[in-house]
């Protein structure tokens, strides 16, 4: 068995490229780009990923001492890779296909089929988009879904049933997004409009040709709220869709929604919340905050929407807004080898990037 490059988190701020054996597995692939996240994965390299800390207990859904502690070093993490089968054991995939899997920095991997998604990558889309399929995209449609299962429970047909003809708001411009700034236009919001701090980030939600606010500059609440009338005493977003991982953010979302609205809530808080006001709006105006991770679909809806159909919906988007995705969100290709040194400025805040990707060559 031959030994692969893989990207290594050994502590806080030190990332190392290290050669280590080999998985065992039926599908041979060589990694063609592997997409950073930056939420989840710079958790590790910063030291604020909960499970570096405290055990997940996968039975009771607790972090405690009494789960596994990931701890120092980590191995596999990302979510974002885009693989060519080199070498098939497995007649259900055949050498040469381009694949959209989930198995972290590294220039290789071997496959379980029977246990791992792999998930075929059609002939017309951009390989590079196809860091998004897997797992990335999945995690924006789930949050429509989420938005969807709220007005219809378990009858959703599609997953415009959350967001056409309604007014929305996402809070964040990064990847996730912005991904779901464009799916909730594409499944025919009446209105998307995306409240983000930093300029660069704004003036890319504006080149997609959605509005975008400036929180510094504007109460998005107020502005928003005076806009958007339903009835007496009923004004706001119909749906929020929370994808900025700070509490403030939260507490903006909580504030733009209508009465008994909902925030749907897709980010990721390193630090908590601790500023999140529960006393005031979230409380006076009877609304309800959603966790749509990728970890579960809404209740009663796994059959019907699985990972599978999510990520064919994923394809159908980056389709249609492929060109604009390339141009605007992906904004440092580099190779595999400079990986360490910009995650370890990143986690400095010593420069900024929208989407990363590590090339393999």
């Amino acid at each position: 068995m031959g030994e692969d490059r893989v990207l290594v988190v050994t502590g806080p701020g030190r990332v190392s490229l290290v050669r280590e054996p080999a998985p065992d597995g039926d599908v041979e692939v060589r990694t063609l780009y592997s997409g950073l996240s930056a939420g989840t994965d710079l958790s590790f390299v910063k030291g604020t990923h909960p499970s570096l800390h405290a055990g997940w207990d996968a039975e009771l859904g607790l972090f405690d001492a009494r789960g596994p502690e990931r701890g120092y070093p980590v191995r596999r993490w990302g979510y974002m890779q885009v693989a060519r089968v080199t070498a098939s054991r497995d007649p259900a995939f055949a050498e040469g296909e381009l694949l959209a899997m989930t198995y972290g920095h590294r220039d290789g991997y071997r496959a379980d089929p029977r246990s791992e998604r792999m998930v075929r990558l059609p002939a017309d889309l951009d390989p590079l988009l196809g860091i998004y399929v897997a797992h990335m995209g999945p995690i924006c449609a789930n949050g429509l879904l989420h938005a969807a299962a709220d007005l219809h429970g378990t009858d959703v047909r599609s997953l415009a049933d959350g967001v056409r003809e309604r007014r929305v708001v996402v809070t964040g411009a990064g990847v996730v997004g912005l991904l779901t700034a464009l799916f909730a236009r594409r499944h025919g919001a009446e209105e998307v409009v995306v409240v983000e701090p930093t300029p660069q980030r704004r003036a890319v939600v504006e080149r997609f040709g959605i509005e975008a606010l400036d929180p510094g500059a504007v109460d998005p609440a107020v502005l928003l709220k005076t806009r958007w009338r339903h009835g007496p005493g009923d004004r706001g977003a119909d749906v929020v869709f929370q994808c900025r991982g700070q509490p403030s953010s939260l507490a903006m979302a909580l504030r733009a929604a209508r009465p008994q609205g909902t925030v749907i809530d897709l980010a990721f808080y390193q630090d908590g919340a601790d500023a999140v006001r529960l006393g005031e709006e979230f409380h006076h105006n009877g609304l309800a905050i959603r966790c749509a991770q990728i970890g579960r679909v809404p209740r009663g809806l796994a059959h019907t929407w699985d990972r599978e159909r999510l990520s064919a919906r994923t394809i159908d988007l980056l389709r249609a807004e492929g060109p604009g995705i390339l141009a605007h969100v992906v904004t440092d290709v580099v190779p595999v080898e400079e990986a360490p040194e910009l995650l370890m400025a990143l986690a400095r805040r010593r420069r900024h990037v929208l989407q990363a990707v590590f090339t393999f060559g």
